[in-house]
């Protein structure tokens, strides 16, 4: 009985049960067109509802948010990687009209995730039209994210709440948001913007990251001293463990500043925490984490599809910066975590799972916050990683 249904798991990994293993270009193909199909759906859905957009899908309802919702940017960005492949002028129609519920965001000062907010959508939208008016948003932005910067502690601060607890909270998250940073210092010929995306990088490699380069969530500095009087792990099982998706979060920021600026110690850095990641002996088979690789209940506790395709998304990149054997392993884990979030296993049937892509993703599972659902930041970077395998695969 375990065979067949181990047999049965596999059904869209392989040809047939016990057969061959469809080709990876096949696996890509079909996946893009399931998800162009799923996301026309939810943007005929959210179409009418006049500022919103899609968080998740929860308790069979749907749960949107305005663009005040660090999420905001990420189904506009969905969109426009879905046009990249598709072309289809629906979509493209639809890209324009989510990212502009968007943004208003560029004046947004009062939290970090300006740049998850804007560069996945305008900055995805100038990338694929050249319209110059998306510039104008994301050089805005930029500057509004640069005012959480202190030169005297060298971060960009990430929160503003529970202060009586934390001075200047720094969360690995951060490092996603730099990219609009260096877009900004190369659009504008502002080094500012570039020293604070350098230093906010080396600190963060200094403070963030235990001697196995696993990383905690949240450090929190000295205002004065500009060192760490707390480092903890709000979103992991414990302040010790590995939370999946903020180990994720430092291997995808550490490529992209060795991809921007060319510094071999950004490579270095995410070199040695994908090593962590696939050595890790908690995790699965398949290549989804579980939510924390430290939690007690493994295997019997949820697994973050996000964090698996934030993680494939990474390792495409970060195998074109490698050679030889180390290239192979970063691609060949990828291509196991792809075909996993293409299966049955994790990719709904189209019109169901309130019409995201993929299933089986965990928010924050300590506070019982979107715990086993579909997220939309993992369709985002799911849809961002089949766009890179695809370009690596026509190569």
């Amino acid at each position: 009985m375990k065979k067949i249904l181990l047999c049965m798991g596999l059904s869209a990994l392989l040809a047939g049960c016990g057969g061959r293993e469809k080709p990876l270009a096949e696996v890509v193909d079909e996946a893009l067109a399931r998800a162009e199909r799923q996301v026309l759906l939810m943007a005929e859905k959210y179409g009418d509802r006049e500022g919103r957009l899609p968080r998740t899908w929860e308790n069979g309802e749907d749960v949107s948010s305005d663009s005040r919702w660090w999420c905001s940017g990420f189904f506009p960005g969905t969109l426009w990687y879905v046009y990249e492949n598709s072309r289809d002028p629906r979509v493209l129609e639809y890209a324009r009209m989510y990212t502009a519920r968007v943004e208003r965001e560029k004046y947004t000062t009062d939290n970090h995730d300006v740049g998850f907010m804007l560069y996945c959508s305008f900055g995805n939208g100038l990338r694929l039209t050249g319209d110059k008016s998306y510039e104008e948003v994301l050089l805005t932005g930029a500057r509004s994210l640069a005012t959480r910067f202190r030169p005297e502690v060298g971060l960009i601060r990430s929160w503003d709440h529970n202060r009586d607890r934390w001075q200047y909270p720094v969360i690995i998250d951060n490092m996603m948001n730099l990219e609009l940073l260096l877009w900004a210092a190369g659009y504008s010929g502002d080094e500012s913007f570039r020293e604070m995306a350098v230093s906010h990088a080396d600190k963060t490699m200094e403070y963030h990251y235990r001697p196995d380069f696993s990383s905690w969530h949240v450090v929190s500095y000295d205002t004065v001293s500009g060192k760490p009087h707390i480092r903890q792990t709000h979103q992991g099982f414990s302040d010790d463990s590995a939370w999946s998706r903020g180990q994720a979060w430092g291997l995808y920021g550490y490529t992209c500043m060795f991809r921007l600026t060319g510094e071999e110690r950004y490579l270095q850095q995410a070199r040695r925490i994908a090593a962590f990641l696939l050595n890790h002996p908690n995790m699965p088979e398949d290549g989804v984490p579980y939510w924390d690789f430290d939690s007690p209940e493994i295997p019997d506790t949820p697994r973050d599809a996000s964090a698996a395709a934030i993680m494939a998304s990474a390792l495409i990149e970060l195998s074109g910066f490698a050679e030889g054997a180390e290239a192979d392993e970063y691609m060949a884990f990828a291509e196991k975590q792809i075909r996993s979030l293409a299966s049955p296993e994790y990719t709904a049937p189209e019109g169901t799972n309130g019409d995201f892509i993929l299933m089986h993703s965990t928010g924050a599972y300590p506070f019982s916050s979107e715990v086993d659902v579909p997220l939309t930041y993992a369709d985002y970077y799911y849809l961002e990683a089949l766009t890179r395998l695809k370009r690596s695969l026509q190569s």
